[in-house]
């Protein structure tokens, strides 16, 4: 990581995905309360991640498009 940030551009595609990408992270910890996996094994975990992942991504389409 320390490699990746001596670089300017390095720095400008972190600070990008800092913006963009850990906002979602802070929200499923937060507010959907997603702190840890229930589940052992990486297969298991990556599945209970995508769950959280859908649920978030369909919640935003969802307030976005306005559906009632």
């Amino acid at each position: 990581m320390r490699h990746k940030l001596r670089d300017p551009d390095g720095r400008a595609m972190y600070s990008k995905r800092r913006g963009i990408v850990e906002p979602v992270f802070g929200i499923m910890k937060e507010q959907r309360n997603f702190r840890s996996f229930r589940l052992r094994s990486i297969a298991k975990a990556q599945a209970e991640f995508a769950l959280a992942a859908t649920a978030y991504n369909l919640k935003r389409i969802y307030l976005l498009t306005g559906a009632r």
